[in-house]
C-alpha cells in the first residue's frame, strides 16, 4: 500500500490517464488528476472530470480532480503549489497528457506542430520543473512518463513521433541528472493496439466501433491491452518494489517500442 503518498497525474481524467488515477487511488495514493475538459486537437476526449469523479465514487475512492493546461507554466505551477498547500508534499509525478494529430511534415501546419510539442514534450518539462524541487527537498521520489512506440518513428505521425522521441530522451536525461538525489525516472509505453483513448478514437473520427473492430496484434496475454494494464505498470514503477529501477522503458504492449510493422503501400489508383 502507498497510504499517504501523493501523486500528480497529468491528463489524468480520461483514457489511460483516468485508469492510472483510479488505480493509484485504489492503491492508497492521494491522487491529484488534471486535464482539460473540452475536446482537444484531434481528440474525442471530453467531460473527463465528471467521468473520473463518477468512477471514483462508484469505487468508493477519492482524488483531487482539477482542470489545468499542461502546456502553460502558470497553470502547472499553480497546480503544484496547490497540491503542496493541500497535502504538504508530493511523491510522484505521472506525465500522461498528450495529443496526437496525424500528418507528415508536409501536411502538418506550424501551429499544429507547436501545439503537439507544447502538450506532449513541453508539458512534461513544465511538470518536472515544478515538481522536482519538492522531490529533491524530501530526499527522493518517482517520475513516470507515458511514451509511445511512435517515439522511434511511425508513418504519418511526424510531429507526434518527434514529441514522443523527445520524451524518451528527456526521461533518460532526467534519470541521469537526478540519480544521486534518489529520484527515479522511467517510461511506460502503451501498446497492444486496442486501448481506447480520446486520442486513438479521435484519429478515426470518434468512431469507437471502427477503432475496436480493427485487426491488431494484441499482447502476449492473448488480448488487446487496456488502460488498466498501463496503470499496473505505472503503479509498479511508483512502488517500493521498484526502488532500484530508473532510466528504463517498460513496454506494456510487447514490441510497441520498435515502432510496429510498416503498413502496406496505399493503393495508387
Amino acid at each position: 500500500m502507498s497510504v499517504g503518498r501523493v501523486a500528480i497525474v497529468s491528463g489524468g481524467t480520461f483514457g489511460i490517464g483516468k485508469a492510472i488515477s483510479v488505480l493509484l487511488a485504489r492503491r492508497g495514493f492521494r491522487v491529484v488528476a488534471f486535464g482539460l475538459d473540452a475536446p482537444q486537437l484531434s481528440s474525442s476526449a471530453a467531460g473527463g472530470n465528471a467521468l473520473l469523479r463518477a468512477e471514483l465514487e462508484t469505487q468508493g475512492l477519492q482524488a483531487d480532480v482539477l482542470e489545468a493546461d499542461v502546456s502553460k507554466a502558470a497553470d502547472v505551477n499553480a497546480l503544484v503549489d496547490g497540491t503542496i498547500a493541500r497535502h504538504g508534499h508530493v511523491d510522484a509525478l505521472v506525465n500522461n497528457a498528450a495529443i496526437g494529430p496525424l500528418g507528415t511534415v508536409l501536411d502538418t501546419a506550424e501551429d499544429v506542430w507547436d501545439r503537439i510539442i507544447d502538450v506532449n514534450l513541453k508539458g512534461a518539462y513544465l511538470c518536472c520543473r515544478a515538481v522536482l524541487p519538492h522531490l529533491i527537498r524530501q530526499g527522493g521520489g518517482s517520475i513516470v512518463n507515458i511514451g509511445s512506440g511512435a517515439g522511434w518513428g511511425k508513418p504519418n505521425m511526424a510531429a507526434y513521433s518527434a514529441s514522443k522521441g523527445g520524451l524518451f530522451a528527456l526521461s533518460a536525461a532526467l534519470a541521469y541528472d537526478h540519480f544521486h538525489q534518489r529520484i527515479r525516472v522511467n517510461t511506460v509505453v502503451p501498446g497492444g493496439g486496442g486501448i481506447v483513448t480520446g486520442m486513438s478514437v479521435g484519429r478515426v473520427g470518434g468512431d469507437v466501433e471502427r477503432f475496436t473492430s480493427r485487426s491488431v496484434s494484441g499482447t502476449a496475454a492473448g488480448r488487446v491491452a487496456t488502460g488498466e494494464d498501463v496503470a499496473n505498470a505505472v503503479a509498479f514503477l511508483l512502488s517500493d518494489e521498484a526502488t532500484t529501477i530508473s532510466g528504463t522503458v517498460i513496454d506494456v504492449g510487447c514490441f510497441a517500442h520498435q515502432g510496429g510493422p510498416i503498413p502496406p503501400l496505399a493503393d495508387a489508383r
